[in-house]
């Protein structure tokens, strides 16, 4: 029965920004899925259950063994892979008595872990790196090898917790389905940060972070997504009826002040001939009933415009982008580029690659980490010559988005990157441009250094898709590596408002099928194959 016991748990940065507040809650056997925004604190979350974080106020319990997988490795290339398994020590003793050293503090070392190379490769199989030798150094291991041996190493602890930060990341796409069939078996108590919608579709329960709060839903992402979904349907009808009400009341508010002074008016006309004593003590009446009804009509606004208040705060901003951009559009059958025998000594075969890419297709570039797919789209876009091979590009503008994210200028706000990128778009259709791609307000003229990860996805993207001349060939490499969820969906919402080519770099299977990928080129062995 293990499990994490978050108590009263209080946590704020070192400028007093809060992060939690009183979080109270218990995470049981099964596998969680964490998700939330970027910045909404779940990786925070999981280093104060891991006890790399400390508290301000509350506590965190773990009951049991505890893995932890962090987002980043703190790891350096002159690292064996005994060492990053922690149980370098271990082997040494065992060789040393095999060797005929029986010294008590080999013993000692060695415990009851008499097998611990024998588990160690079993791991280490399990996840695809049946090749790596425990001896070999860490600097000759892909960014996806060090991640699979990351978590091989939080696995041989045998862990009766385990705590996943973006395991996925720079997985390629079989090693993504091993660490799926890895879970899958899971036990014991898991959470897990992922942005990895098919990983999240595997889990038993899904938290939501919100507002430094946890709510659990049950079953699948793809169930917890219906259910949000039906809540939200549900909040925007409310939010569309209490506007309604709120027009009414206003409305029948305004015919009461209207009825109030016809009164009046006719009042005066018709009781000239009253005394004035009397005529004063039935305009005194008057005014009092109409401020009664005024102060009544008054109270019921009040009472509406709260309603409206709280469905309004009931439905979530999902930020949703809605674009169009017919200035991307590519005639159906025109060669965008054509590359024949392109060859890159130590990763493509002596004939080289030959690949050709016409109209708006969409193209998928899979293949392992290593295999000289990024080399490939620098190769499209110019950035970086072959080292031999033909190639011919279109006239039409190529632009390249990297992992990195670096094509902007830090220092310079978002509107002033734009201004750049298309210099004689009007001022008006700019900023209504940025809106569309929710820089609204002061949004718009913040540096781009200030950015969090999913804003800059979206100003790098409205530099990119609307500059002068726009493209109509886009290459992506891996652009939804550390996006969450609602960046994910901007992203699909953009490409899919996209009209030229692309060629991506992914190993995310549903983003694929969501941006309308109709053509997969997989890259292995030197070779490029249609799959």
């Amino acid at each position: 029965m293990s499990k994490i016991i978050c108590s009263n748990l209080s946590f704020a940065w070192s400028d007093g920004t809060p992060v939690f507040e009183d979080l109270t809650c218990t995470i049981g056997t099964g596998r969680t899925g964490l998700v939330a925004p970027n910045g909404a604190g779940k990786s925070t979350l999981l280093k104060l259950i891991a006890g790399e974080h400390q508290p301000l106020s509350g506590s965190v319990s773990v009951d049991g063994v505890l893995g932890y997988l962090p987002q980043t490795l703190p790891l350096t290339g002159d690292l064996t892979v005994a060492e990053v398994l922690e149980i370098a020590p271990i082997v040494r003793a065992l060789a040393a008595i095999e060797g005929g050293d029986a010294s008590e503090e080999h013993f000692t070392v060695v415990g009851s872990d008499w097998d611990i190379e024998e588990r160690a490769r079993a791991e280490l199989d399990r996840l695809g790196l049946g090749d790596v030798t425990l001896e070999g150094p860490l600097s000759t291991l892909s960014g996806g090898q060090i991640v699979s041996l990351g978590l091989a190493a939080q696995l041989l602890k045998q862990p009766d917790v385990l705590l996943l930060d973006e395991p996925t990341n720079n997985l390629d796409r079989d090693a993504r389905h091993r660490l799926y069939d890895v879970l899958g078996g899971w036990k014991g108590c898991l959470l897990l940060v992922s942005h990895d919608r098919a990983l999240l579709d595997r889990m038993d329960r899904i938290a939501e972070l919100d507002q430094g709060q946890l709510t659990f839903f049950g079953g699948t992402f793809t169930e917890y997504e219906t259910t949000k979904r039906a809540a939200r349907d549900v909040a925007e009808k409310n939010l569309r009826n209490a506007e309604q009400e709120l027009k009414r009341e206003k409305r029948e508010l305004q015919q009461a002040r209207e009825r109030a002074a016809r009164r009046a008016s006719t009042g005066a006309r018709t009781n000239s001939d009253i005394p004035r004593i009397a005529l004063g003590r039935v305009k005194r009446k008057a005014q009092e009933s109409a401020g009664k009804a005024n102060d009544l009509h008054s109270q019921r606004l009040g009472s509406v415009e709260a309603k409206v208040d709280e469905a309004g705060r009931a439905v979530r901003d999902e930020q949703t982008m809605t674009l169009s951009l017919p200035d991307t559009t590519v005639p159906a059958g025109r060669t965008m580029f054509h590359g024949e025998r392109m060859q890159v000594r130590g990763l493509f075969q002596d004939e080289g690659l030959t690949l050709a890419i016409r109209g708006p297709e969409r193209i998928a570039l899979t293949g392992a980490n290593g295999t000289g797919k990024s080399t490939l789209l620098r190769i499209i876009s110019g950035d970086q010559k072959p080292d031999s091979g033909l190639m011919n590009r279109a006239d039409g503008r190529v632009a390249l988005l990297s992992q990195r994210l670096d094509l902007l200028d830090a220092d310079r706000t978002t509107t002033e990157n734009l201004r750049s990128a298309a210099p004689h778009m009007p001022e008006p259709d700019m900023m209504n441009l940025l809106a569309r791609f929710l820089f609204r307000g002061s949004r718009a003229h913040q540096p781009v250094s200030t950015l969090s990860g999913g804003e800059l996805l979206r100003a790098t993207l409205v530099c990119m898709l609307c500059a002068e001349p726009a493209p109509q060939l886009l290459l992506l490499d891996e652009p939804t590596n550390n996006l969450d969820l609602t960046s994910v969906e901007q992203l699909t919402s953009a490409l899919n408002a996209y009209r030229g080519a692309f060629v991506v770099v992914s190993h995310d299977d549903r983003f694929l099928d969501e941006i309308g990928v109709r053509r997969r080129l997989n890259l292995a062995d030197g070779k490029l194959t249609e799959s």
